[in-house]
């Protein structure tokens, strides 16, 4: 908010042509040691959709995992903006795409009657929470690579895996061949905006038009670059996702400590994945506790540790839980 009102202090240039834009588009370029190509947009549907949308053809599939938000809830945008290419899931364990099922799936079929595949989607952290190894991501990159596919990343929750993995940006995105990603601001801390980082400065070409006609061209972008000036400048970004994660362990660590409950997913950025009774969940929420059972397989209830989830609001939630489950435990 203080950088916001220092941005608002006064006469600046349209359309990103001011200083603030230029500065976070240099930090970005500093976070990853690569002269990328930046643009700043409004939200995470916008930034995967005109993304992808920006590696496709209308006659292109993008393979996805089977549960990844570009495929489940982003409502057809990917499609939407690029004028019909069709999402193509693909399973995978714990949210995770591996090299031989993108290979399998590229070479099911390769006749004019379907739709070719041009990119592959994938998600880091994953939508059940867990995270791509360096190495894993070299590999599907070597066979994206191998295969003529463009590689994009969804990275609302980038900055948990970083914390997580304790390792250099850049050998989570270009140095594994990615060459786009959407990187998450809204999750992370900011009001609103979501930065697209192309590695490939070729395939940005004319995405500036792009983002224009996908109504994601801030007349007053200093408001969306000072927040990601914020964030950026010394290491904010990595504190808070650092935070969320550590609220989710706490989370998962006291939710293992009740006998009757199964988490689901390796914990490894900063949502929990856990086996309640529908009795259970009935009664959290009204209690007033607020979570999605439709994310992944089964009707699991996912809970998410934020930027600003405290110390008590775990402990309150796991209380709850455990009173909850007791009395269901008790009458079985």
């Amino acid at each position: 908010m203080a950088a916001l009102e220092k941005a608002n202090a006064g006469h600046a240039q349209s359309y990103g042509a001011d200083p603030w834009t230029h500065k976070a588009a240099d930090l970005v370029r500093d976070v990853f040691e690569t002269n990328c190509e930046v643009f700043f947009v409004f939200n995470g549907t916008a930034a995967n959709s005109l993304a992808v949308a920006s590696l496709s053809d209308t006659f292109h599939s993008v393979l996805c995992h089977e549960f990844s938000h570009v495929e489940t809830d982003e409502c057809g945008a990917p499609g939407f903006f690029s004028h019909g290419t069709k999402m193509a899931p693909v399973s995978g364990e714990n949210g995770k795409l591996s090299p031989a099922s993108i290979e399998q799936t590229v070479k099911r079929r390769d006749d004019i009657h379907h739709p070719k595949p041009g990119v592959v989607s994938l998600t880091q952290a994953t939508e059940l929470g867990t995270v791509y190894l360096p190495d894993e991501l070299k590999a599907i990159g070597k066979v994206i690579k191998k295969l003529g596919l463009y590689f994009h990343m969804d990275g609302a929750r980038f900055a948990n895996a970083v914390v997580e993995l304790k390792v250099a940006p850049r050998k989570l995105t270009w140095e594994a061949g990615v060459d786009v990603l959407c990187l998450g601001g809204t999750k992370n801390g900011m009001a609103l905006g979501e930065a697209i980082v192309f590695f490939d400065r070729d395939l940005a070409r004319n995405f500036d038009f792009r983002r224009k006609q996908g109504g994601q061209l801030a007349s007053k972008m200093r408001f969306l670059a000072a927040q990601w000036i914020a964030l950026l400048k010394n290491s904010l970004w990595l504190r808070n996702a650092r935070h969320a994660n550590r609220m989710a362990e706490k989370l998962e660590r006291a939710l293992r400590s009740i006998p009757s409950l199964r988490i689901k997913y390796p914990r490894q950025a900063n949502s929990v994945f856990v086996d309640l009774p529908r009795s259970v969940v009935e009664k959290l929420c009204r209690r007033g506790w607020r979570f999605y059972t439709d994310v992944g397989p089964g009707g699991v209830a996912r809970f998410m540790c934020s930027w600003d989830t405290r110390e008590k609001d775990v402990e309150a939630l796991v209380k709850d839980v455990r009173d909850l489950a007791k009395m269901v435990y008790h009458h079985l």
